[in-house]
């Protein structure tokens, strides 16, 4: 049979505030997540061949966490037949754009598309999959609290596009919590709490988000580890971007364009900077109809 397939979206972090450290380890947080069109393919075959389920994902070793939500699935009840998943990245690993998550959120979503899991099983292994993983069900413009798994849709921004500025290194996301305490960047519950609110009242006031609130507290701790992400941010603003950021934990840098002609703008950016940062790439946003999960006419067999 043709397997199924859909696209799994890294994204950006429009803001991210960072709050105390949890009982659980996980920090509290503020954030506003935007998946973008920089994605990874993933696929999914049934075949009576394969015994166990399979993740292939070329290019990147260790734990997939696309396996671990075949396998929570499996220990939940699941009991779809045994599949293979095999993984076409595009987002940079390691890089602060939930590459790892969005993979298995998209695995998720095919596995729901064979049935037979119960409600509220999907959202259940996706919390404990990670904090990332949840947004990452249906993807779409989602503010994120609690230590980011809490997620609730939001409306759609006002236009615009991003550049987006691979690095060659790459930074875990636990080293960048830890360096973050090690500088004292989280801000008190009272202090969270007011820019909750008002991020919350920006998102639903209107489709302009305020300068103010584009701020990513994590971006001193992953300067502070790969000082090198400063000329990624300084050539994200002399490329025209109205705003640059750090991608989540970080190395990836995303320059913000607002506008009618954000994505022409951020197309030039990324041909401008591409010598100095190769694969360089504009990117829009997108929701969850991009996410949808389609039979693809593909002539790849399983590993065998």
């Amino acid at each position: 049979m043709n397997p199924l397939g859909t696209l799994a979206p890294g994204k950006v972090n429009l803001c991210l505030f960072l709050g105390g450290c949890r009982s659980d380890g996980r920090h509290e947080l503020v954030t506003l997540f935007q998946p973008v069109s920089l994605a990874d393919e993933v696929f999914l075959w049934v075949d009576g061949r394969v015994g166990p389920d399979v993740v292939v994902c070329p290019g990147v070793d260790g734990e997939n966490l696309a396996a671990r939500a075949l396998a929570e699935l499996r220990e939940r009840g699941w009991d779809g037949p045994p599949v293979q998943i095999e993984i076409v990245k595009r987002i940079p690993v390691a890089a602060g754009m939930a590459g790892g998550s969005a993979d298995a959120g998209a695995t998720l979503r095919l596995a729901a598309a064979l049935g037979s899991i119960e409600a509220g099983v999907l959202e259940e292994v996706a919390r404990v999959l990670g904090a990332d993983v949840p947004s990452q069900l249906a993807p779409g413009p989602a503010l994120g609290t609690g230590a980011g798994e809490v997620v609730v849709s939001v409306p759609e921004r006002a236009p615009h596009a991003f550049v987006i500025l691979p690095s060659s290194s790459q930074l875990s996301t636990a080293a960048v919590f830890t360096e973050a305490d090690r500088l004292g960047l989280a801000r008190s519950s009272g202090e969270l709490a007011d820019w909750r609110h008002a991020l919350e009242a920006a998102v639903y006031a209107g489709p302009d988000l305020p300068a103010e609130l584009l701020v990513n507290d994590l971006e001193p701790a992953a300067l502070s580890l790969c000082p090198s992400i400063e000329g990624a941010l300084d050539c994200a603003r002399s490329v025209g971007a109205d705003a640059a950021l750090v991608c989540g934990s970080g190395p990836t840098v995303a320059g913000v364009f607002w506008g009618a002609e954000a994505l022409i703008r951020a197309r030039s950016a990324a041909l401008a900077a591409v010598e100095r940062f190769p694969g360089a790439t504009a990117a829009v946003p997108v929701d969850a109809r991009f996410a949808s999960v389609r039979t693809v006419d593909r002539r790849l067999r399983p590993a065998q």
